[in-house]
């Protein structure tokens, strides 16, 4: 079984941010692969079904992204899912509006949310980077990763996030051709 994190906030006024981007697939591919609800809680939504043959969990955890370590950890460990089969999708400041990476561990690079996950369940634990850019000045962060997606960034960022949606199953066994399948195509 896999745990596939989409990190976001809770509530209205956070749809559709750039912070908001794990929400955004987390909901896609609950729509597209017919997943059930599992559970839905102050704390989480949870979502059961299969993504090719995978079974997989699907965790919205709505404590906010900074503080989505510990109901990350509490899944896991419910599930008995091993840190190796968990899939973090979230917003990337340095990198370009809808370019994807893929890594295993490393830096969080300053994401509060990824930190969170850090400390309450380690490091090496699949990420999956979703590019929002950059404002261009480390003082306006805090503001522009609240701020809605342009509608010329939208409509790019919802063609990524349906191929990303329609070769998830890739991601299981092959990095490589993922990024591949999700790079041919251009808008």
């Amino acid at each position: 079984m896999f745990l596939i994190c989409g990190l976001g906030n809770p509530g209205k006024k956070y749809i559709n941010t750039r912070h908001n981007v794990g929400f955004l697939l987390a909901d896609l591919l609950i729509k597209n692969y017919n997943f059930s609800v599992l559970k839905k809680d102050k704390k989480k939504e949870l979502y059961k079904g299969y993504i090719g043959k995978k079974e997989c969990i699907i965790l919205k955890p709505l404590s906010y992204i900074n503080l989505s370590g510990e109901t990350v950890r509490e899944s896991l460990n419910y599930y008995k899912i091993n840190i190796n089969r968990l899939y973090v999708f979230h917003d990337d400041l340095d990198l370009k509006t809808s370019k994807i990476k893929i890594k295993i561990g490393g830096s969080n690079a300053g994401h509060n949310g990824l930190l969170s996950i850090d400390n309450h369940v380690g490091i090496n634990y699949n990420r999956i980077r979703f590019g929002i850019g950059h404002p261009g000045n480390k003082e306006l962060v805090s503001k522009y990763v609240l701020k809605k997606f342009t509608k010329d960034e939208k409509q790019i960022v919802n063609y990524k996030l349906n191929k990303i949606c329609k070769y998830f199953e890739l991601i299981f066994n092959n990095n490589t051709l993922f990024l591949t399948k999700i790079a041919e195509e251009k808008i």
